[in-house]
């Protein structure tokens, strides 16, 4: 058999064994030396292959995918600086748990080191951010190495699923002639047809006698509290909400944990935290003697602040993943079991309590914020605030969120109410950048719908050619751009109170028309005038197709003032009702 045969039948075998595994979409982008790969990934009927030019935006479109499949997606390149632009999707994938399978070509070893064009070294370069790193072995075609290629597309494929879910790296190296033989029969395998080794990953659990343990010490504690942050189980909401009915404790849930818009129970959740634990009279009156943690670390800086000063209480952390989710060292027992499995035990070996007293103080100061709301809900300008409260008026049922980082997740944080429409919430959180947030989204959009996309103007502009993906392919979304001309976050920090080079190093107001760039992607972009005009644009976008874009202006410093003034007022309103409940 000679090198193109080997070729051919070694990727064939590797291909066709990654579809065994479930994996079904593919993001390429073009390169000479990956030219067998892709053209082999090409002739799978199975296999959907998405083309990208940009692989740093290819990468991001691969991660949006499978973040809201939950399976791991392959994404292929070709050899020298194409690969080291993975990186940034490759963290936010190691951060965020979401399986990728990161395929890229290489020259072969006597093409390395000796100043051969495009060749660097790929071995280990993305480090301790992918589970798991292979440089395979060059082309052949014998029984073993055949074996060979089957089995680490199988373990590739399993280790980037495995809880907690990541990126994968296999370096491929090729020689050249680089075009495979094609045909028909190259798929089919004859030794073990419906996958070479099948990998069964589990949920972690505890034992009973461990969870009767901790059932007994929750049971010790009236002043308790759940904090929920990013969970992908579409199961957990139903769990903690009925967790939370039988220990009457409130629900402090994260808007990505996905337990603020649903068809649960929402009575327990509390929402609006990030408002009034900024008071230190609310704080007091509030105060947990055990707190149950889920999922990831939650955005509000408020919260994390009240978890660390009641560094006293018994802190429970519940991680499925079996990582370590405790940044400030408060958790006193590390569990891991399954989120919902916990849940759903706990449930089993706990008994119901009868007193609320403690959930009806939150609820109660929860109610309290959402009804002086008023000079968030009633600003006719265009503002910040405004369109983060209203936005679960304006969506429609089943719609997905994909929400930019800075400013745009924390007034979701602050804003978005509890409601009975089950909008998923996604947004990139793993290493919190503003890197490729148009092109995850964009890959979520492939497979949930309608989309909608909220982000920040200097956000917008970072993956602004992320929006070919939505000309290439038709995908439906709405995207709103709040431009308020620089980074709006930065008027909240401490940087804000050095004015000198503020807006030089901090502010970085970029005057861009951002009409020009979409209209270059077939969109059609519309400035808004008023809340009127937005809300009949909203309305619109249900039956909407294409890409369309609604840029919001904004002003920073009015947005501050709004801001600081909304929490003034609650907060004299939570000091006057925490006092006169006293």
């Amino acid at each position: 058999m000679n090198q193109q045969d080997s070729l051919t039948a070694y990727l064939a075998a590797f291909v066709a064994e990654l579809v065994q595994t479930g994996i079904k979409d593919v993001v390429v982008s073009p390169g000479s030396r990956s030219t067998p790969m892709a053209m082999v990934m090409a002739e799978h009927q199975e296999i959907s292959t998405h083309i990208h030019v940009d692989e740093r935006s290819a990468a991001f479109f691969a991660l949006g995918i499978a973040k809201v499949t939950n399976k791991p997606v392959a994404i292929l390149c070709t050899s020298g600086t194409a690969a080291a632009n993975y990186f940034p999707a490759i963290i936010e994938a190691r951060y965020s748990r979401v399986p990728l399978l990161v395929l890229t070509a290489d020259r072969p070893h006597e093409l390395r080191e000796v100043g051969a064009p495009q060749a660097i070294d790929q071995i280990h370069l993305y480090g301790h951010h992918v589970k798991w790193f292979a440089d395979m072995a060059l082309p052949e075609s014998s029984t073993e190495i055949i074996r060979y290629a089957r089995t680490v597309g199988a373990r590739a494929a399993a280790i980037a699923s495995q809880a907690p879910a990541g990126p994968v790296h296999l370096n491929f190296p090729f020689r050249e002639p680089l075009i495979p033989n094609l045909d028909e029969a190259m798929f089919q395998l004859e030794e073990r047809p419906m996958g070479y080794v099948k990998v069964r990953n589990g949920d972690l659990t505890i034992g009973e006698n461990e969870m009767k343990d901790i059932s007994l010490k929750l049971k010790e504690y009236n002043n308790g509290i759940i904090v929920c942050g990013n969970i992908a189980d579409d199961r957990f909401a139903q769990a903690v909400t009925d967790l939370s009915d039988m220990l009457k404790f409130p629900i402090l849930a994260d808007p990505l944990s996905q337990l603020r818009s649903g068809q649960h129970n929402l009575e327990n959740i509390v929402e609006t935290y990030d408002t009034f634990l900024r008071n230190e009279d609310a704080k007091e009156y509030l105060k947990p003697d055990v707190i149950l943690r889920f999922g990831a670390m939650p955005l509000s800086k408020a919260l994390t602040i009240f978890l660390k000063e009641n560094h006293q209480a018994e802190q429970f952390v519940i991680d499925g993943a079996g990582g370590w989710r405790d940044p400030s060292s408060l958790s006193t027992e590390m569990i891991y079991c399954n989120e919902t499995i916990f849940c759903e035990q706990m449930l089993a070996v706990s008994e119901t309590r009868t007193s609320p007293e403690f959930l009806d103080r939150w609820r109660a100061v929860n109610n309290l914020t959402k009804a002086n709301m008023a000079l968030i809900k009633d600003s006719q300008q265009l503002s910040e605030g405004r369109l983060f409260y209203q936005l679960a008026d304006m969506l429609p049922d089943e719609a997905t969120l994909f929400v930019g980082n800075s400013m745009p997740i924390r007034d979701l944080d602050s804003f978005f109410l509890n409601n009975h429409k089950s909008i998923k919430v996604i947004a990139n959180r793993g290493a919190n950048g503003i890197d490729g947030t148009v092109s995850t989204a964009l890959g979520a959009g492939l497979y949930t719908q309608p989309l909608y996309l909220v982000l920040g103007d200097l956000t917008f502009f970072h993956d602004l050619n992320g929006l070919v993906t939505a000309k290439l392919y038709g995908i439906d979304i709405t995207v709103i751009v709040v431009n308020n001309n620089g980074g709006g976050i930065f008027s909240f920090l401490p940087q804000s109170q050095h004015p000198k080079n503020f807006e030089l190093l901090f502010g970085t107001p970029l005057n861009l028309d951002f009409e020009h760039a979409v209209r270059m992607f077939n969109g059609n972009f519309t400035r808004v005038r008023d809340w009127e005009q937005l809300g009949e644009l909203m309305k619109e976008s249900i039956e909407g197709k294409g890409l369309n874009v609604y840029e919001v202006v904004t002003n920073r410093n009015s947005n501050l003032t709004e801001h600081r003034e909304f929490w003034r007022i609650v907060s004299e309103e939570i000091s006057n009702f925490v006092k006169g409940v006293r």
